[in-house]
């Protein structure tokens, strides 16, 4: 199921290009326009769901199918021996800003804790 007025649905639908750094039936992972950090790519379902709010327990093995392309792209990528970060940010006040679900990967630089 797409949202047609969803970037990351058009994103998904070829509609709006993107650097993809992974696909498969159920997800795709492409890099972010405006990095965070020297690798930052998102991870999404192809289904969609607006936030991690939306996810019912039909929805676990796709959570997990994403954290595991997060931790096969950052082997790929050559950071998970140094470290990575994987955040979902669910609803405005967590700083999420298009509402379809994404798990962001960040590596290639230090990060603090707490996060801003």
């Amino acid at each position: 199921m797409s949202d047609p007025d969803c970037l990351f649905c058009r994103i998904i639908d070829k509609k709006v290009p993107a650097s993809i750094a992974y696909e498969d039936d159920q997800l795709l992972a492409f890099h972010d326009i405006a990095p965070q950090a020297p690798v930052h790519i998102l991870i999404i379902p192809k289904q969609h769901l607006a936030t991690i709010n939306d996810f019912s327990s039909k929805e676990q093995n796709l959570l997990g199918h994403m954290v595991l392309t997060a931790k096969k792209l950052a082997r790929e990528l050559g950071v998970a021996e140094d470290g990575y970060r994987l955040n979902f940010n669910c609803n405005h006040l967590a700083g999420q800003t298009v509402f379809h679900t994404h798990l962001h990967l960040l590596a290639g630089r230090a990060f603090h804790w707490p996060p801003g």
